[in-house]
């Protein structure tokens, strides 16, 4: 039976399977917020979402079992243990007050759809791993924003008082900046006055958008390069002999270490 489970789990058919249901979930979840289509076939949705549902749970059932009798392996896995919960979650049966909670937990099915996929998972990962380095361009953000916004409330509040009267709509309207919409329109306001304001909105648009955002841009990149060589790796300790190439990735990092060393010793 395990060996079974183990064949059925890791085969692309059972991956399409599962895909699909996802997917049909999801339509389904689409078609029931028609409330002429659920007085016509309400019954026959709520049929489809119970069988949903079973089809879900033996799934996860069939994955833990090809990991026995060591299912700690299969918790081991952050996106296993994100499937497990969803399943869990989705599973408890809600009626009464608490049906449309259930709707709304249904939900969390169709991000399972992540789970079946290398390309989101590796998408997902990178977001998650450039959060620390993400902390870093967000406070140069934050510091460029404050430095511009009491600049322009002491230079356009008496101009323009709707945008910049105060710190706090001068942090508004330069937040607007950053996305590009409507910065001219903040401008045209204040250059009758202030003919140098160009020289502001410039620099901010420059350092702001141009630098700023491309420093986030530059961080997913490496994020992105790092949790592609982490997917590889991965699928190299999978395959027969991945143990002995995984080892001698290390002892290749080990010895370049060592190389270093010497080279800076010397």
């Amino acid at each position: 039976m395990v060996e079974l489970a183990k064949k059925w789990t890791a085969s692309k058919p059972f991956c399409v399977v599962v895909t699909t249901c996802i997917l049909l979930n999801a339509a389904l979840l689409g078609v029931e917020t028609s409330q002429t289509v659920m007085a016509a076939a309400g019954t026959y949705l709520n049929v489809f979402n119970y069988i949903f549902k079973a089809i879900f749970l033996v799934e996860i059932i069939l994955r833990l079992i090809a990991f026995h009798p060591n299912y700690r392996r299969f918790f081991k896995d952050g996106w296993n243990v994100f499937d497990f919960v969803i399943v869990a979650i989705t599973t408890v049966p809600l009626g009464g007050d608490y049906a449309n909670v259930g709707r709304v937990l249904r939900l969390l099915r169709v991000i399972r759809l992540v789970t079946v996929s290398d390309e989101l998972k590796l998408i997902v990962s990178t977001m998650f791993r450039s959060i620390p380095s993400m902390g870093h361009v967000i406070l140069l953000l934050s510091m460029l924003l404050y430095v511009y916004g009491v600049a322009g409330f002491y230079m356009f509040h008496t101009v323009d008082p709707d945008n910049w009267g105060t710190l706090g709509r001068s942090l508004l309207s330069l937040f607007q900046v950053v996305t590009l919409e409507g910065w001219p329109d903040f401008q045209r306001n204040v250059l009758p006055q202030r003919p140098w304001a160009w020289l502001y909105f410039a620099t901010f648009i420059v350092i702001g958008v141009f630098v700023v955002i491309n420093l986030f841009i530059a961080v997913v990149m490496n994020n992105l390069d790092k949790a592609k060589e982490e997917q590889r790796a991965l699928a190299d300790s999978k395959l027969p002999g991945g143990d002995i190439l995984a080892r001698l990735e290390r002892l290749k990092t080990e010895i370049d270490e060592i190389e270093r060393y010497i080279r800076n010793k010397g």
